[in-house]
């Protein structure tokens, strides 16, 4: 029964930490995209009606004028390193989430400055200096980590610290929505989640009413979880254990590194022999500790929890994201040397329970396979050399599919964006299919003339100024026009002054058989895509 009880826990939750790290001021609206959609925004932005989930699009409707940042979660992890570094003043161990959220345990450092809300108190002033007025901190504190996060997210002006009582913990949760368990927790059960809604079970407090052996029966590990969650407790005391010492993995390094990507590359081979070791015996780490050490002695350690099972890519990009905000830090926390070794440990492990595989479809070995040669040569050629396409909409041929980077997306998750319908928005103006072949990243400089040598034009009505006869692209021999379509004229963003556009673009088709689409600004064409 002492192992079900949730551990005493605080946690530090820095609201809209992507945004303060792109250095973004919270009273200007700014908006954090991942995967076309909305993962976090800025106050100013949230006032005009933006909140997480929304499509690019009606986000953009919604607040014109906020700047669109792309997710980073290395520039994010590299930011809250200061944040975490404060925290070493108060508890010899600080477990980081997700960058912007972290949590130590209550027991050892409460005593000391005197009780929870001493302790709150101190956390709180320690992350404020920290911060140095770019964000907004708030803490929570009580039984398990799931409830302190959520009262961190209760604190308002003038309060920016909430301590929830001893044995109060699942009082506090009962009103909160059901979903809270994965928009809050991280926990992975969108299914279950989904299905407790359905039924009627909106609030945490009605999921907790349920017997325990009925949800297990029902749903399975999954409903267990956000039942316990749901009571106040812990998410995994029964299963977690310390694992024996030997599943711990060392690389030394000589000569000493002193780049982020070399070491990350090596961490790579590590956490692959890592998980290894955890395979062979049928267990998954939930928390692993990654240490380095310099030459002259110093030492950085931090600890990353996920309530998943962390895969080799996800300790591999924790060690990027650790070692960069070291190795970046100020003057006075960046080590004086290089690096000569890595440690990582599976702090806390829970038995493999293991993933279905895809026979026909799905995910596969290959796919496993492809993630994990990924991860070694972004280790090699940096964070944002490794792209992968992304269907963004619009009415250009170059708006519609772009490259992001890799650490953007979750390439072992479904990418909707990713699939030839993946935007499926109208764009009125947009030029018909099929689409073209070939787009120059650089559209060269074109020439449109009509039949007695005068440039063609597009008037303000949208039609051409005299049919197109000859078409010349980046000063070569003109060449005569035998069809032409067109023009598809528009009229974008003009609400906003500094990124209103007006473009027309017309296809051509020139006695050799090549068509081109061309595309007129400020009275100059040019060469937009080439049809094959």
């Amino acid at each position: 029964m002492r192992r079900s009880a949730a551990a005493r826990t605080l946690v530090v939750w820095c609201p809209d930490w992507p945004v303060v790290a792109a250095g973004i001021p919270l009273d200007q609206p700014a908006l954090v995209l991942h995967a076309n959609r909305v993962v976090a925004c800025s106050p100013a932005a949230r006032a005009e009606g933006v909140s997480e989930g929304l499509r690019r699009r009606e986000a953009q409707g919604r607040s014109p004028a906020a700047i669109v940042l792309a997710h980073d979660p290395a520039r994010d992890a590299r930011a809250f390193e200061p944040v975490v570094a404060a925290l070493d003043a108060v508890a010899p161990r600080v477990e980081v989430r997700l960058p912007g959220s972290c949590a130590l345990a209550t027991r050892g450092p409460a005593r000391y400055f005197g009780g929870d809300h001493a302790l709150a108190d101190t956390v709180t002033s320690l992350v404020a200096v920290a911060l140095d007025g770019r964000g907004q901190v708030a803490v929570g504190v009580a039984d398990g980590a799931f409830a302190a996060a959520c009262a961190a997210r209760t604190t308002g002006p003038g309060r920016a610290a909430v301590v929830v009582p001893p044995g109060e913990s699942a009082a506090s949760l009962a009103a909160w929505p059901t979903s809270t368990v994965t928009t809050v927790g991280g926990i992975e059960a969108p299914a279950v989640v989904d299905v407790l809604v359905r039924l009627g079970l909106t609030t945490l407090g009605a999921v907790a009413t349920l017997p325990p052996a009925d949800v297990l029966a029902r749903f399975g590990p999954d409903g267990e979880l956000v039942h316990r969650l749901a009571r106040g407790l812990d998410a995994r005391p029964l299963d977690a254990r310390h694992p024996a010492p030997d599943l711990t993995v060392t690389a030394e390094l000589d000569p000493p590194v002193e780049r982020v990507d070399t070491a990350a590359f090596l961490a790579v081979g590590l956490a692959d022999e890592l998980h290894r070791r955890l395979d062979e015996r049928g267990l998954a780490a939930i928390q692993v500790g990654i240490a380095a050490e310099t030459e002259h002695g110093e030492r950085h350690e931090r600890f990353w929890r996920h309530e998943g099972a962390l895969t080799p890519a996800a300790i591999a990009e924790r060690v990027r994201w650790q070692l960069d905000g070291w190795l970046s830090g100020s003057s006075a926390t960046r080590p004086t040397a290089g690096i000569t070794r890595l440690v990582l440990t599976p702090d806390e492990v829970v038995a493999a329970r293991g993933r279905q595989l895809g026979f026909w479809g799905g995910e596969s070995r290959v796919d496993e396979r492809a993630v994990r040669a990924l991860a070694r040569v972004q280790a090699l050629l940096g964070t944002e050399a490794v792209t992968v396409p992304e269907r963004r909409g619009g009415r250009g041929p170059a708006e519609r599919l772009v490259l992001v980077p890799v650490t953007t997306v979750d390439l072992t998750a479904p990418r909707p964006t990713a699939q030839p319908d993946g935007a499926a928005e109208p764009w009125p103006g947009r030029v018909p299919p099929p689409a073209p072949a070939v787009v120059p990243p650089d559209p060269p400089a074109a020439d449109l003339l009509a039949a007695d040598g005068a440039s063609v034009g597009v008037t303000g009505r949208g039609a051409v100024t005299a049919p197109p006869a000859e078409v010349a692209v980046d000063g070569a021999g003109s060449r005569k026009v035998v069809a032409w379509a067109g023009p598809w004229p528009v009229d974008e963003r003009w609400w906003d002054p500094a990124a209103h556009r007006r473009r027309a673009r017309v296809q051509v088709l020139d006695d050799t058989g090549t068509a081109r689409l061309l595309v007129i600004e400020d009275g100059r064409w040019r060469l937009e895509a080439t049809y094959d």
